[in-house]
């Protein structure tokens, strides 16, 4: 017979089987946790990585285009400059134009002026009708003559003054045809 205490050769291996798959349980269990936690830390570092990748790259593009926008602007703003600068050199060159056209007509008015005052003295002092209507015809062609020859001078120096003064702005237009007209290639 057997005594209670004594342990059976079957009963100790059983016992060390369950010794042995508990023992591998744990091992499988924590070998698992360490499979997760692995697992979890490279998906964390591969989120991370692609995030300040995107955010990179996100950062990249905003300067590029930042820039880009900049540039644009400084550009038009100095292509406005030069366009104000056109017009001011049109106005000026009119204004000069203008003011020299004055004078021609107050110094024609002048002449003229002169002209009649000295006619009309000599008309004073005429003795017969046929001098005076001798005077009074040679005044009258004199006064035709000069009068087609300053309009003449007035439409080549207003012809002058237009072109002089149209010629900053067509140059402007030129540039803005040429700028503008060609279709610009993306950088």
């Amino acid at each position: 017979m057997t005594t209670p205490n004594t342990a059976t050769p079957v009963t100790t291996t059983a016992s060390r089987a369950k010794k042995v798959v508990a023992d591998a349980a744990v091992e499988t269990g924590a070998a698992t946790k360490q499979a997760a936690e692995t697992t979890v830390a490279a998906a964390q570092d591969a989120v991370t990585k692609n995030y300040e990748q995107a955010v990179a790259l996100t950062k990249e593009q905003v300067e590029k285009a930042s820039k880009k926008a900049f540039e644009a602007y400084e550009e038009l703003t100095s292509f406005n400059k030069e366009t104000v600068d056109a017009l001011v050199q049109s106005s000026t060159v009119l204004a000069k134009g203008l003011e020299n056209l004055s004078k021609s007509f107050v110094a024609y008015a002048q002449s003229s002026l002169e002209s009649s005052v000295a006619a009309t003295k000599a008309l004073l002092a005429v003795k017969t009708l046929r001098e005076a209507v001798d005077l009074q015809s040679e005044f009258a062609k004199t006064s035709f003559d000069t009068l087609v020859s300053e309009a003449t001078k007035t439409s080549e120096l207003s012809v002058k003054l237009a072109n002089e003064a149209i010629e900053p702005i067509s140059a402007r237009v030129n540039a803005v045809v040429t700028k503008f007209g060609k279709p610009r290639l993306a950088a």
